[in-house]
């Protein structure tokens, strides 16, 4: 179900957002996920497939029993280089953006890859979302990240 944030935004500000990792076992988390953390509903399906196969990476952010932010990763292992951390997703509801979820959320989810011995994490984003390249510049200026261009083909299958 999502949930609209329109109503509460002073219980909002003054509410505790708890930061953790979600596993298989925490499925019946998504039953409660806040409007424009997912691009998309939650499929339940994919959602166990997710969250059940090795190498995939979930962290959100609660508030409440809500889902109110996520990061999705991939270690993504090769046979001729070291092994990277690709993050696939980030996502904060309107009402919960500018309070510092994302930067929580992606320095869990940073510091995980490194626990798991990925040697580099890397993500994409548009060259006009704005929020995004902000979250991404903040954690480059804390650390050692180059920002780089490169181009995208998507093939339906």
């Amino acid at each position: 179900m999502r949930l609209s944030l329109a109503q509460s935004d002073k219980m909002m500000v003054m509410s505790e957002i708890e930061v953790r990792f979600a596993a298989a076992e925490d499925a019946e988390l998504f039953d409660r996920v806040a409007e424009e953390v997912f691009d998309e509903a939650v499929d339940p399906a994919r959602l166990a497939a997710y969250l059940s196969t090795p190498g995939h990476h979930m962290i959100v952010a609660l508030d409440r029993g809500t889902i109110v932010g996520q990061v999705a990763a991939v270690a993504h292992r090769h046979p001729d280089k070291p092994t990277e951390l690709y993050i696939d997703e980030v996502g904060v509801a309107a009402g919960y953006r500018r309070r510092g979820i994302a930067r929580r959320m992606l320095a869990a989810m940073l510091a995980h890859g490194r626990a798991i011995g990925c040697e580099e994490a890397w993500v994409g984003t548009e060259p006009d979302n704005l929020p995004a390249k902000a979250l991404y510049e903040q954690q480059r200026h804390e650390g050692d990240v180059a920002a780089e261009e490169f181009l995208m083909y998507v093939f339906k299958l």
